[in-house]
Parts: structure tokens; C-alpha cells; sequence
């Protein structure tokens, strides 16, 4: 095949976006190439938001076929949390025969080098980008994410992940020269001289086991730091979050043909209704790599029995927050009232439990008990989501029946200190769209310590009377170190106490935001700069991104000859 893309343009085109990247993940100071507001395509083009809209109307009820080999079915079946029943049907795959295409075009693709294959991937997220507002309603419509929250997590924020794992390992990968001269001198006698090639060689596939709350943003940093190492790369979304990633799957088969690589070097492995393909998947000798979001039940699996894999595991924690003090009342009970808020708690990054010490916390507007804080931050929360449209806006939809089941299984733990309610959506009528459920507890009570010592995902937290400051910081480790988290906040004016709770999160490796009042919340993570998990607490095995995340997706082996 004639390469459409060659490799000068490719590094005409994106060279100057690496070499940004690169710099930023060293400073980590802002920036990021995809804009996150709308408007910023465009209007009345072809990147615009009805553009968009139109493209994704298109592909409902088609088939999305990706012209990859060993196809043997066509599945499909997701509906929306919004309740429009998608239709689309993807490839099924036998992996007998997808498994050994996928292989086939390695070596040029390792033969590529560092360089070219970074340019690829930045094509590849060119040309997602362009098409944002179009993943914008894909991810909408399978992961029940409000609109502007699926544009930016699912879109620019996603993409900046993506670019951000290249950056990661095209750093890692160049760090080692491509050849070397060594001379070892032996005094009188001529010395030693020896001519070195370095080459970094990938793994072989990597496999990125889809979720399907945020499947673009979990997925794509994993997706592309297998390929920019030279793996070819095996998709397997989640069944009701199939659509991102077979657009993404698609693209990427686009510009690998037309650079002159073996578009098979990424497929896509949808699954029949039960059929549990991840498993079957993840213990093949061909999957040298795996990245995974979800359950910890299936994640300690993976660990546990992909022997021949790299596994890269987001699992389940219980994030806390200590509320001890603040010299800025109203703006921290917003901050945390939109942080328990947005898309309804089902993020892996949620604050689940507020500890309060029992005895009350000291204010700049002076003292406030455990109650009142309960009945403010709950007061809070009613503001911030009084007007249906607004909410429904910031909550979105509840993605599956297993999340709101445990909403309601929860209101009968403790004191109901602010109920969910029922929102009807506007425009989608069939949503099924619930205001966060806060619930008072206190650690004294066994009961109650058991109940807030495992994760609840969805739109519940507990606020939980502790004895004092110091109580609050061994709970904390103690939950960090047997259950994990992913974030951990605090509010406080003491020293001290900051102290306490950062020497904490240091010991036990979770990512801590201290004194969020303004439009910082510490479920977000900004791409080249902060850092998602840290890879140090059962919560996750890896960081999103970080040097580890990359270097161990290739070796580098040696061919030296004598010069």
C-alpha cells in the first residue's frame, strides 16, 4: 500500500505538539491543544456541535464495520442511560484468526522507531479531536455523562491523556541513544572498540479492557502508550460502552494504512451479551499487556492469572476527605457539594467519606457542630442542583441498575441527612437522574464503620463523626492502606493537622488536595500536570501518566559488533 502520510509531513505537522507535551510533563505547568469549550470548533462547519450531532445520528441502527480479519458475528445492543436504544453492531471476532493478523505487521511498526510512531499517534488524536463533538454524544449516550461533562472528559480531556501517555513514552524510549561507539583503552595495546545499536522492542499486544464510565478517558492512556512502544493493540470496551472506542479503533486503522503500516495493528474485540471475552483474552500468550478500569474483584483476577502480562490495573477505593477546619465556610461546602455532585458520583475519583470531628469544626463564621455542618453542606447541595435543568446538567444519568440499587440499599445505614430525589430529565424523559444522597454516621459504631469502610460508588457519601483531628487522620490511613483511594482532601486552617494528613498521604501514596474553595474540585485531574492514582494503594497499580506507566511496554535490546 502506497503511504498517503509520509513520514516528514507527520513530523511537520506534529513535531512542535511533541516537543510542547514533552516540556510541559517536565514543568507540569498548564497547557493542554484541545480546547474544552464547544464554540471553539467552529460553527457551521464541519467540526461544529450540529456536525457533530448529525454524524452521530448517522450511526445509529448501522453496522460499524472496521475491515478487520476473523470476523465471525456482528453484536451489539447498547441503550443509553438517556433511553435511546443505540442499534449499532460491531465485529465479533474469532481470536484464532484476529490474534496472528494483529502480529503481522510488528515489525515495521518497531522498525519505525520512537519518532514516527509518536507522529502516528498524533495523527490519530488530530483526527479524534476533529471529530469531538461526535465523541461527545458517543460517550453521552453509553456512559450517561451530561453533555459538557462527555465533551471535555470524553473529548479534550481524554485526548490530552492520550497525547500525554505519548509524551511519557517517547521520553522513556529516547532516553537510550539509538548506537554508540565504546573504547575501553588497554594501556600499550590497541584498545577495545565495539560499535552499539540500541533498539526498543515492544511486548507484543496490549489489551485495553474498556469501562464504561468514562471509556475514552481510562482508555486512551493506555491504548496509546502500548502503540507509541510499538505494540500492536487489542480494544475490548465495555458492552455498554462500545461506541468510543470502535470510532477510536476506526481511526486509528485510518491512519496506520495510509502511514504505510498494518492496520491491524489496532482492532477492536466486542462481545456477545454474557460472553465474558476479557478473560478468555487476557490469558492468551499473544496479550503481553493489559490496561485495565473497573471492579476490584475482576482486577485482583487479572493480577492474580494474566501471569505472561504487564497488568496495569484502576480498581476501586473509598476517597475521603477530612473537614477539620476552614477560614472559608460557604466556599468549601460549595466545592464539595459540586465535587459529590457531578455526574452523579459514578467517578472513581468521588469523595465517599467526610470526616468531621463529633465535636465540631472551627469556621470564619465561627463554630460550627457535626449537624450543622451536615445540614449546610446538605443545604448546599439542594442549591446547587434546585433548578431540574441546571441539575440534570451536572448529574447526568445513572449508567446502570447496579449504581442505583446501592443508592438505595444506603438511605438505610444511618441518618438520612439529605435524600435523593428523583429529577426528570427534560429532553430524555426515560433517564433515570438522582441528586446525591448523604448519610450520617459515626466510627464509634462498628456498624457504621463497617458500612463507610467499603467503596459505594455512585451518588452516596457519608459524613462521619470522628473523635478528633488525630482520629480522622488514623482512620484515613488505615482506609488508604487496606481499601485504597484515588483522591484524598482535607480542609483545615492548623498546621498541624495539614502536616498530619500530608505525612499520611505520603506513607500511604494517595494523591491529596488540601483547602479546594474555588473551581479546583478534588475529583479532577488536569493531563501533564497532576497526576491520576499514584500506583502505591490497592486502589491502582499504576499512575495516569507517569514513567512507569510507559517503560516497562518495551525492552531494549543490544547489538554490538566490533568496529
Amino acid at each position: 500500500m502506497a503511504a498517503a502520510l509520509t513520514a516528514p509531513e507527520l513530523t511537520a505537522q506534529h513535531r512542535s505538539t511533541l516537543d510542547r507535551a514533552l516540556e510541559t510533563i517536565r514543568t507540569r505547568a498548564y497547557w493542554s491543544p484541545h480546547p474544552e469549550h464547544p464554540k471553539a470548533y467552529g460553527e457551521g462547519g464541519s467540526l461544529d456541535l450540529a456536525a457533530g450531532k448529525a454524524a452521530f445520528d448517522a450511526l445509529l441502527g448501522t453496522r460499524l464495520d472496521l475491515g478487520q480479519p476473523g470476523t465471525d458475528d456482528w453484536v451489539g445492543g447498547e441503550v443509553s442511560p438517556y433511553g435511546v436504544e443505540l442499534g449499532v453492531t460491531y465485529p465479533h471476532a474469532d481470536v484464532d484468526v484476529l490474534l496472528p493478523a494483529m502480529l503481522a505487521g510488528r515489525r515495521a511498526w518497531r522498525d519505525a522507531g520512537p519518532e514516527l510512531r509518536a507522529m502516528v499517534c498524533l495523527e490519530i488524536l488530530r483526527r479524534i479531536a476533529d471529530r469531538t463533538h461526535e465523541f461527545a454524544h458517543a460517550v453521552m449516550h453509553t456512559s450517561g455523562q451530561a453533555f459538557m461533562m462527555a465533551f471535555q472528559a470524553g473529548g479534550p480531556h481524554a485526548q490530552d491523556r492520550g497525547l500525554e501517555a505519548v509524551a511519557y513514552a517517547y521520553a522513556e524510549q529516547v532516553r537510550t541513544p539509538r548506537t554508540a561507539e565504546w573504547t575501553k583503552p588497554q594501556g600499550k595495546r590497541d584498545p577495545l572498540v565495539l560499535t552499539k545499536e540500541f533498539t526498543a522492542v515492544p511486548r507484543g499486544i496490549g489489551l485495553v479492557v474498556g469501562c464504561n464510565t468514562f471509556p475514552t478517558w481510562n482508555g486512551y492512556p493506555g491504548l496509546f502508550a502500548s502503540l507509541a512502544t510499538g505494540n500492536a493493540v487489542l480494544v475490548k470496551p465495555h458492552p455498554r460502552a462500545v461506541l468510543p472506542l470502535a470510532l477510536t479503533v476506526r481511526i486509528a486503522r485510518e491512519v496506520l494504512g495510509e502511514a504505510g503500516f498494518d492496520p491491524n495493528l489496532v482492532a477492536l474485540a466486542a462481545e456477545r451479551p454474557g460472553e465474558g471475552i476479557a478473560r478468555t483474552l487476557a490469558t492468551r500468550p499473544e496479550i503481553r499487556i493489559i490496561d485495565y478500569t473497573g471492579s476490584t474483584e475482576f482486577g485482583d483476577w487479572l493480577e492474580a492469572h494474566a501471569r505472561q502480562a504487564q497488568v496495569y490495573t484502576e480498581k476501586a477505593g473509598v476517597n475521603t476527605v477530612i473537614v477539620e477546619s476552614t477560614g472559608n465556610y460557604r466556599g468549601m461546602l460549595a466545592n464539595l457539594a459540586f465535587s459529590l455532585s457531578l455526574y452523579s458520583g459514578q467517578m472513581c475519583t468521588t469523595p465517599q467519606n467526610l470526616l468531621v470531628p463529633r465535636d465540631g469544626i472551627a469556621t470564619d463564621q465561627g463554630p460550627k457542630s457535626f449537624d450543622e455542618v451536615a445540614a449546610d453542606l446538605a443545604a448546599a447541595v439542594d442549591k446547587l442542583l434546585g433548578d431540574d435543568a441546571r441539575a440534570t446538567g451536572i448529574l447526568g444519568a445513572i449508567v446502570n441498575p447496579g449504581v442505583r440499587q446501592r443508592l438505595e440499599d444506603a438511605a438505610g445505614l444511618g441518618e438520612v441527612a439529605l435524600a435523593s430525589r428523583a429529577i426528570v430529565h427534560p429532553e430524555f424523559p426515560d433517564a433515570t437522574v438522582r441528586s446525591p444522597l448523604i448519610v450520617k454516621l459515626d466510627s464509634a459504631k462498628p456498624a457504621d464503620e463497617a458500612a463507610c469502610a467499603t467503596e459505594c460508588f455512585g451518588p452516596v457519601s457519608f459524613l462521619v463523626a470522628v473523635d478528633s483531628a488525630e482520629h480522622a487522620v488514623e482512620l484515613l490511613r488505615r482506609s488508604v492502606r487496606e481499601q485504597g483511594a484515588m483522591t484524598v482532601g482535607a480542609y483545615t486552617t492548623d498546621a498541624g493537622v495539614e502536616e498530619a494528613v500530608r505525612e499520611a498521604c505520603l506513607d500511604e501514596a494517595a494523591q491529596l488536595s488540601l483547602n479546594l474553595t474555588g473551581g479546583v474540585y478534588v475529583n479532577q485531574t488536569a493531563a501533564f500536570s497532576d497526576f491520576h492514582g499514584s500506583g502505591g494503594n490497592p486502589a491502582a497499580n499504576a499512575a495516569l501518566c507517569d514513567g512507569a506507566f510507559v517503560a516497562d511496554r518495551f525492552r531494549m535490546v543490544e547489538i554490538r559488533r566490533e568496529a
